[in-house]
């Protein structure tokens, strides 16, 4: 038996703020929309994870999610620019990866990472 895929799923009363955060901002495609389900993924293969933490990494909170991007700093300009609240950063960790937390507007805590290598 082989994992195919791993899906985070988000309670939402209203779906429709997440194209703003996902889609608008981060740049994700919407793969999937039933009205009362909506997903958000990319064309492109992914490296497949699931992190199990006591807490976040210097001191944080464990994140909800974790996404990895191209460019941190222009992520954390729209994020900023659009109102989010960003709850940490951007800090560069030890382990070799610059990240910020923000809320998304369901209210789950979101690492956007970059690797520095």
């Amino acid at each position: 038996m082989k994992v195919l895929r791993i899906v985070a799923n988000i309670q939402a009363a209203d779906i429709t703020p997440a194209r703003r955060f996902y889609q608008d901002i981060l740049g994700l495609d919407v793969i999937m929309d039933h009205g009362w389900i909506t997903t958000f993924g990319a064309a492109r293969s992914m490296n497949v994870q699931l992190s199990i933490a006591s807490e976040g990494g210097s001191g944080t909170e464990v994140p909800d999610l974790s996404i990895e991007v191209d460019d941190l700093d222009a992520a954390f300009a729209a994020m900023s620019a659009s109102g989010f609240p960003i709850e940490y950063g951007p800090a560069d960790e030890p382990w070799g990866v610059r990240r910020f937390y923000v809320r998304d507007p369901f209210g789950k805590l979101v690492n956007i990472l970059v690797h520095k290598n």
